[in-house]
């Protein structure tokens, strides 16, 4: 069969009389070049050096706005079909798994995307190129795999169902549209999902994925010539189809009255709602509304905010705005707990919205907006991992350029152009929320259509390209000799490495631990409040004045606190570093702890807790940390159930955090790790200096927490009316990372439920029995070698009717890896996957800044992970099957609770 085909595609290309094509280049800005294929493809390459990783993202001009009728979530249905193969690469998500790739494709309005990010190796790349070019034309779309793979996205879909939030913003954005796709969710319609025809999707596939309708974008750490050449070799064989595509040509009328929409459901969470027709993406309008949008909704100081959660009417509030090619939305969303009134919400919302033509923007507002904006532009664009897939937002509004563009707006947005694009769309007529208003004299708003997007970006140049930074060696090794070790003189441990990052960016992580489980007693949700308290006030600054200098300064703070721990991460550049470090310092040390911001952050918590009430997939995992919860009340480490979880939060005050706070802050046992363009001798000083007294009252004792058997339940939880179910269980293992099995036990689990789509549970669960749209397993050990409590868990989310195939595919496939083990050829992709996977993570500052951070506080280095590496490497397929044997139990003895309307 493969020499038949391979003289049948030689013929054809002969047939064809193909020649290599010729890359041109059209347009460079700020480090990202376009070349162009005559066969119609564009290509984006953006050389990254110190990313030490790859991402190949292919962006085509496909999305749900190109749906006819009957085809509903078409194309996020052959997002899910290019997954399953094609000639040259029969089995993709094992490829995938083998690479120790992290992948996905996503779908949305204007465009389908799919990238892998990969450890920079020229074979990786070579992979790579070429599925993509294969399955661009390739692709199988067979019918076996459609009738398997229809009811994994009805269940995603299902998965939706569930939210009561995604459930009314699907209503609203549908009601809002009369004729435009855009009100339609890119999920699509459940009879749809259910009864296309394979000829019909076959035939939606030609079209669409040719490529004259695609983007390729390689950004990373790779030689652009040698590049060039490979994307040639790949992509040049490819045909441009003779059939000219044409783009969808709806226009949607000005809506000419206000619209209502209502959704009762199951769920315990109110919810007000309101979106707004806008412009296009490429319009000059979208950066004002995107203004308009900071100034109303962001948190702290937005109007919105303030009318209402400042003002203790709802829990929280959010919004969005796509950036699309045809006019779009401007949606917003309140929660609004059971206990507090909706009405009044609704009215105070649609108040602040129609009040905004006698209330126009400030000066203040509008600099505090841009900053907010283009600090998270500046934190993408440092990001090259991140930025080829970013850049699919606007390659599918039209051009990659109007990335820049829109960035170039907000900078030189005026007060007339944000307050004039705010009146102007912020009118009732334009607006679809809960009710319905009649008007004798009604006012519309005519969005023209998109126009000439090329002739907008044809001349654009942008500005000054980000450094690209260094090529960093993630060997073992290589990390060790650069990582500068000690103690300060105040007995802070420290781990640095300096090394030049694209865009002179820095990570920094701080931490300290105090107390022990005698003073540690009786303290519940108060340790975390504490930390969450940090940053929302200090006796110097308010809430506003941290978050307006951290935009200032482009960096971002955050903190974390369990029992007497407490953890401290900055993301920086060179350049403001020592002000995020003094801005750090004096959040730590001089907390307010602002009666009214607790408050609001009470009542946003309790507000979570109400929201997944009714929600399988919290309820199972909370149930099942109440099952095997083995301390007293009052301990440390003992599960709250959500009653004790409300109590605890309503009866917190602010005396209760000042009280926690100066018995337990202070150094104790503290680490202090960062990576980037820093000086660490700086940093060393600052810390040892600022933090000379900061001494906690109660010494560092670990909270002993050893290992224990799991109690064997299989327990159901019925929650009605939800169409997705949720199935958590899990198993004790008692080893630790140090242990002799560890090794054999991560290739294991990996086998069993980890990788891209091909594990075990996986391939039963989703490619074969089709009933799950996400399931696996994995394996978390414990690092310290006393306590010895690691855990194997398993997971599937699925229709509630397919819990009985559930159920009998965790059983039998379990039982069918502990009596026939693994084969040579798991072992063999496994191992590699896991392998290039650990050089991802090392190329990643925020995981690499962890892996030093655990080195440190257990007394160990580099060396660890290497010796790791080659036991893995030298594992047999008998020393795999061993460890299953000895630890691996049959499913009657897991805890196991699935949540779901069972009934």
């Amino acid at each position: 069969m493969k020499r038949k085909h391979y003289f049948t595609s030689l013929l054809f290309l002969v047939c064809m009389g193909l020649a290599s094509a010729q890359l041109t280049k059209v347009a460079s800005v700020e480090g990202i070049t376009e070349y162009q294929m005559d066969n119609g493809l564009k290509v984006l390459l953006f050389p990254d050096n110190s990313a030490q990783t790859i991402t190949v993202n292919i962006t085509y001009l496909v999305g749900s706005r190109h749906e006819g009728y009957g085809e509903k979530g078409m194309a996020h249905l052959l997002e899910h079909m290019v997954f399953k193969g094609t000639p040259n690469h029969p089995d993709i998500p094992k490829e995938l798994s083998t690479r120790g790739a992290r992948p996905n494709g996503t779908t949305w309005y204007d465009r389908t995307n799919y990238f892998e990010t990969f450890n920079a190796t020229e074979d990786n790349l070579d992979w790579a190129l070429d599925l993509e070019a294969d399955r661009m034309v390739n692709s199988y779309i067979a019918k076996k795999d459609l009738e398997s793979e229809f009811s994994v996205v009805r269940n995603e879909f299902e998965s939706g169902e569930n939210d009561p939030t995604g459930v009314l913003m699907e209503k609203v954005i549908n009601s809002a549209y009369l004729w435009h796709n855009y009100g339609n969710s890119t999920i699509g319609n459940r009879s749809d999902i259910e009864r296309v025809p394979i000829e019909n999707l076959k035939a939606f596939y030609k079209k669409f994925y040719r490529p004259d309708n695609a983007v390729l974008m390689v950004t990373g750490k790779f030689e652009e010539e040698k590049t060039l050449a490979l994307i040639e070799e790949k992509f040049g064989k490819l045909v441009k189809p003779t059939t000219p595509l044409r783009d969808s040509h709806t226009e949607e009328p000005p809506q000419d009255g206000e619209k209502s929409v209502s959704v009762s459901r199951v769920g315990d969470l109110q919810i007000v709602s309101a979106l707004y027709h806008t412009p296009a993406g490429s319009d000059p309008d979208y950066a004002a509304m995107a203004i308009v949008e900071d100034v109303l909704t962001n948190e702290p100081s937005g109007r919105l905010y303030k009318d209402l959660v400042e003002a203790k009417k709802a829990s929280s509030l959010w919004s969005f705005s796509p950036f699309t090619k045809e006019p779009g939305f401007f949606y917003i969303n309140v929660d609004v707990p059971s206990d507090k009134n909706a009405d009044e919400v609704e009215s105070i919302l649609k108040g602040t919205l129609d009040n905004v033509k006698d209330n126009p923007i400030t000066q203040e507002e509008l600099e505090r907006a841009k900053s907010n904006l283009l600090k998270q532009i500046d934190q993408v664009n440092r990001n090259s991992a991140y930025l080829g897939t970013y850049m699919s937002e606007f390659i599918g509004a039209g051009d990659w350029r109007l990335a820049f563009i829109h960035r170039d707006r907000i900078e030189a947005m005026t007060l007339e152009q944000a307050n004039a694009a705010m009146t102007k769309y912020l009118i009732p007529t334009n607006r679809t929320t809960g009710r319905f208003y009649p008007t004798k004299e009604p006012v519309r708003v005519a969005i023209p259509h998109t126009e000439d997007i090329a002739a907008l970006v044809k001349d654009y140049k942008g500005r000054e390209a980000l450094s690209t930074g260094e090529a960093f060696d993630v060997g073992y090794d290589a990390i060790e000799s650069r990582t500068k070790k000690g103690t300060l003189a105040n007995g802070v441990k420290y781990g640095f490495i300096e090394k030049k990052n694209r865009g002179n960016t820095v990570t920094l992580s701080f931490s300290g631990r105090n107390g022990d489980v005698k003073s540690l007693m009786n303290k519940g949700v108060i340790p975390r409040f504490t930390a969450q308290m940090l940053d929302k006030g200090t006796t110097t600054k308010t809430r506003q004045q941290i978050e307006d200098e951290l935009s200032r300064i482009k960096s971002s703070i955050s903190f974390r606190g369990t029992n007497g721990n407490i953890y401290a991460n900055i993301s920086s550049t060179e350049e403001y570093l020592m002000p995020a470090l003094e801005l750090m310092a004096e959040l730590l040390k001089n907390p307010s702890f602002d009666a009214a911001e607790l408050e609001k952050l009470k009542t946003e918590e309790l507000a979570y807790l109400e929201s997944n009430k009714t929600e399988p997939q919290f309820l199972a995992s909370q149930r099942l940390s109440e099952i095997n919860n083995s301390y007293p009340k009052g301990h440390p480490l003992y599960s709250m159930s959500i009653a004790e979880q409300e109590e605890a939060i309503k009866n917190l005050t602010v005396e209760d955090l000042k009280a926690f706070y100066n018995e337990f802050y202070g150094l104790g046992n503290s680490i202090l790790v960062s990576i980037g363009n820093l000086d660490s001798e700086k940093v060393s000083k600052f810390i040892e200096s600022e933090f000379a007294n900061f001494n906690s009252k109660n010494s560092y004792t670990k909270i002993s927490d050893p290992h224990k058997p799991v109690k064997a339940i299989n327990e159901n939880i019925i929650t009605p009316d939800k169409q997705n179910a949720m199935t958590l269980g899990f198993m004790d293992v008692k080893i630790s990372e140090n242990h002799k099995d560890y090794a054999a036990l991560n290739v294991a689990s990996s086998i069993l439920g980890g990788g891209f789509l091909n594990s075990r549970i996986a391939d039963r669960l989703r490619q074969k029995d089709g009933v799950s749209y996400g399931a696996g397993a994995g394996f978390q050990a414990d690092g310290d070698t006393e306590d010895q409590n690691s855990q194997f868990y398993i997971y599937a989310i699925y229709a509630p009717a397919n819990y009985d195939k559930v159920q009998l595919g965790f059983k039998e496939e379990i039982a069918r890896f502990i009596e026939n083990g693994i084969t040579q050829e798991e072992l063999e992709n496994a191992v590699n996957g896991w392998t290039q996977a650990q050089n991802v993570s090392r190329a990643k500052d925020n995981e690499l800044s962890s892996l030093i951070n655990n080195n440190i506080f257990y007394s160990r280095d580099m060396s660890f992970h290497k010796e790791l590496e080659a036991k893995v490497a030298q594992l047999t397929v008998a020393d795999v099957n061993a460890a299953i044997k000895k630890y691996i139990r049959t499913y009657d003895k897991w805890s196991v609770v699935n949540a779901g309307d069972f009934k």
